[in-house]
């Protein structure tokens, strides 16, 4: 039934209708007529009817009175984070596997749910632990109300445990409890591909505000450019489908080209991979990297980025040769879409090297160059003492006699070379344009690494212990687990979405449980944002506007 409003000449009238079936034509019926309806409005009857009827609908009533301020609200919570990770938790199997490393342990707290917090604290909020336990206070999460600031700490001490105090250790990382969670967790995805033939792989620099630990921190080059502060390492390797395979932790003195080979042989013992080709950055590669490659039986295969300036073989032998280029087809449909590249192999000896130029990318950089330069020469003749403390300023000058300095012509032209250029190396014997691709793929470890270090902001650190610190990292490589399964679904559904709305969104959604008339009511918000989508694509239901506990 319903209101239905007639004309009959001047004037309007308030009727009660109902809808019914005549053979297969609808037809409306009038139940009652109410009278002309600005009479109702202006004599207060039809506020009073609809006011009398309300009291029989109590779900309306409810809303009507917490409109008014007549109710008594008990909590506000924030539902929306649980609705999605919580399932997304499930589902990837990352709480089936944490329980099985648990069994047979004696903790008399849901170290579980320790670790979930921690985690779904890091994709909202970041910080520390202790911000973690009082973040909780806001939000609903099922099995977390009575867990304190020393559940968080030990949880996190059992994720960075060593399996064994006297096992062999690899540049300073022993094997622990996380690392039997990784590999539980690869074991659930074997069956969506045979082996991980490819790897992507970076490291990134963490700094500690404290001593960090007893191990781990140690001083360091510092990517954070904080050399004043003790730092650990840590790196991440990824398959071929993006998807975080493990993350790795080493003494803050560790520099990127001795991690490289020792890493790769402890992934191909985690995961049983025979063989497995890996695709790193430019600050991986040495002679002694490149060798211990070499040397593996079978030979381990890599590609991988090289140092144009600094290799004399690659400057002088690689760059100077000449050939034909070859375009790759490239899908592009929107300007912020990767730019076509153009390939080319050299072979130096037995030495494969693969071109790669970036035809948008020279462009930028020459016009880059250009405008440095040309400030530059205005700046001299301004003065030049404070043109030498500027980087960009410094490598375009050279000394004019005593304490002054001019244009250098041929940096400019030796810079030239470089435009929108890369040089690979690798040992594989795929196609000249699949290596070039593989390595474009490995822009995702660094977005994840920068994912990391903002939306999942791992520091501040002010744990003490080895192994609580290297809980505290791995929480955050979890939580970029589920943020990479959330992302998955959303291309599949092919489903637009801006990652930091998703996350406004689902802070958003919130539950007010409220008391009326001695019962208890729980009345939900209204979605914002992008929150719709990530429901969608977890495959939640949106809870009820109002429901009675």
């Amino acid at each position: 039934m319903f209101f239905r409003v007639t004309r009959a000449g001047a004037y309007r009238y308030l009727q009660i209708a109902r809808s019914h079936r005549d053979g297969k034509t609808v037809r409306q019926q009038t139940l009652l007529s109410l009278g002309r309806l600005d009479l109702l409005q202006e004599s207060g009857q039809l506020e009073s009817l609809l006011r009398s009827g309300l009291r029989l609908c109590e779900r309306i009533a409810f809303v009507d009175a917490h409109a008014a301020g007549q109710t008594e609200a008990v909590a506000v919570r924030s539902v929306g984070p649980d609705l999605v990770f919580g399932r997304l938790w499930e589902q990837t199997g990352i709480q089936a596997c944490l329980q099985q490393a648990l069994a047979g342990r004696g903790y008399e707290f849901p170290v579980e749910r320790a670790i979930y917090l921690t985690v779904l604290h890091r994709l909202f909020a970041s910080g520390s632990d202790r911000a973690a336990e009082r973040w909780r206070e806001a939000y609903r999460i099922p099995g977390s109300e009575a867990l304190d600031l020393h559940h968080l700490y030990r949880a996190m001490a059992f994720l960075g445990t060593p399996l064994r105090t006297d096992a062999e250790t690899v540049l300073g990382s022993p094997r622990c409890v996380k690392d039997q969670i990784e590999e539980a967790l690869f074991e659930q995805r074997r069956d969506l591909f045979s082996e991980v033939d490819l790897v992507f792989f970076d490291t990134t620099s963490i700094y500690f505000e404290g001593e960090g630990g007893q191990s781990l921190g140690q001083y360091g080059h510092s990517k954070d450019h904080r050399p004043d502060l003790r730092q650990m390492i840590v790196g991440l390797a990824l398959d071929a489908e993006g998807w975080p395979l493990c993350c790795e932790m080493w003494p803050g003195n560790t520099t990127d080209v001795k991690t490289l080979a020792p890493v790769v042989e402890r992934l191909k013992r985690r995961f049983r991979v025979r063989e497995m080709c890996v695709v790193a950055d430019r600050g991986m590669i040495s002679k002694e990297t490149i060798a211990a490659f070499e040397a593996a039986d079978p030979p381990g295969r890599y590609i991988l980025g090289a140092r144009m300036r600094r290799q004399k073989e690659v400057c002088e032998q690689v760059l100077a040769r000449r050939g034909a280029w070859l375009e790759l087809e490239s899908a592009r449909t929107q300007s912020k879409d990767p730019a076509p590249l153009k390939v080319r192999e050299v072979w130096v000896g037995k030495r494969r090297y693969v071109v790669c130029v970036n035809e948008e990318e020279r462009q930028h950089d020459a016009r880059a160059r250009a405008a440095i330069v040309e400030h530059l020469r205005q700046q001299l003749h301004r003065g030049d003492k404070s043109l030498v403390g500027n980087k960009g300023y410094r490598r375009f000058l050279k000394v004019m006699g005593k304490d002054h300095f001019a244009v250098d012509e041929k940096a400019i032209e030796q810079d030239a070379k470089f435009d929108g250029i890369w040089v690979l190396r690798t040992n594989t014997d795929l196609e000249t344009e699949c290596v070039a691709r593989a390595y474009k793929g490995l822009w995702m470890v660094e977005d994840l690494f920068r994912t990391a270090k903002s939306i999942l902001e791992t520091r501040p650190i002010y744990h003490k212990c080895d192994e609580t610190i290297r809980g505290h990292v791995f929480c955050s490589f979890l939580a970029l687990r589920l943020k990479a399964e959330l992302e998955r679904r959303l291309v599949q559904q092919d489903q637009p979405w801006e990652w930091a709305e998703i996350l406004r969104g689902l802070d958003k959604l919130q539950e007010v449980e409220a008391v009326f008339q001695g019962r208890r009511f729980v009345f939900r918000s209204q979605l914002v944002a992008q929150a719709h989508r990530a429901l969608r694509a977890a495959g939640v239901a949106v809870p009820a506007t109002i429901r009675e506990l």
